[in-house]
């Protein structure tokens, strides 16, 4: 999407999906914590799973080395000494799994992807799927660090082309291979409108 830079949104606070295991590859890894580090140093608060694990507590420690804000939202059942963050600035416990996504939903004025497995692209596709219906009009990040997400781009630009997924909604996936790219494209992100079909007040 060509980016509007007449256009600006106000990225106080930015959720963040990532895995919770620390994974093999040393440059995401090490992305995780610098993307802390970025959003502490630019006054922008995390929001995100809670854990200390993985590459969600990089992402975690990289904001409070800095000063920085880090909410966690974790469900109770994930609530344990050997998983929970408890260190953060706030931490959140929800009933369960839908609970949590609403919470960080509504804490946040943005949502970026880093790399993951399951749980990260569920996360990442309902958000996508709730800025497609209209649902929000926040700006969504791919941080693709190391090339991680190139086979899942990939993808999304086949749906395109075989018309089952319309470039419109495509283009609600912003993509950079570093932060700063990435949160420069959030902040001029402009949202499309909402569906024509669930607008109710179209006769």
């Amino acid at each position: 999407m060509e980016t509007n830079y007449n256009y600006k949104n106000n990225l106080k606070s930015v959720a963040v999906f990532c895995a919770s295991s620390d994974g093999v590859d040393p440059i995401i890894f090490d992305e995780a914590y610098n993307v802390g580090e970025y959003l502490a140093k630019n006054n922008i608060s995390l929001v995100y799973g809670g854990s200390k694990l993985g590459l969600m507590g990089q992402v975690a420690q990289g904001v409070l080395d800095n000063q920085g804000s880090a909410t966690g939202v974790i469900p109770d059942f994930l609530k344990t000494k050997e998983v929970v963050h408890t260190g953060l600035t706030e931490l959140i416990t929800t009933e369960n799994m839908h609970q949590r996504k609403l919470k960080m939903h509504d804490l946040s004025d943005g949502f970026i992807a880093l790399p993951g497995g399951f749980g990260t692209l569920e996360e990442l596709f309902e958000i996508l799927t709730w800025g497609q219906l209209g649902l929000h009009k926040h700006p969504i990040g791919i941080l693709n660090s190391n090339r991680y997400y190139d086979d899942l781009i990939a993808m999304m630009d086949k749906m395109v082309k075989k018309g089952l997924l319309k470039k419109s909604n495509m283009d609600l996936v912003l993509v950079a291979a570093n932060i700063e790219e990435l949160v420069e494209k959030m902040r001029h992100f402009e949202p499309i409108p909402v569906p024509a079909w669930m607008n109710k007040n179209q006769t």
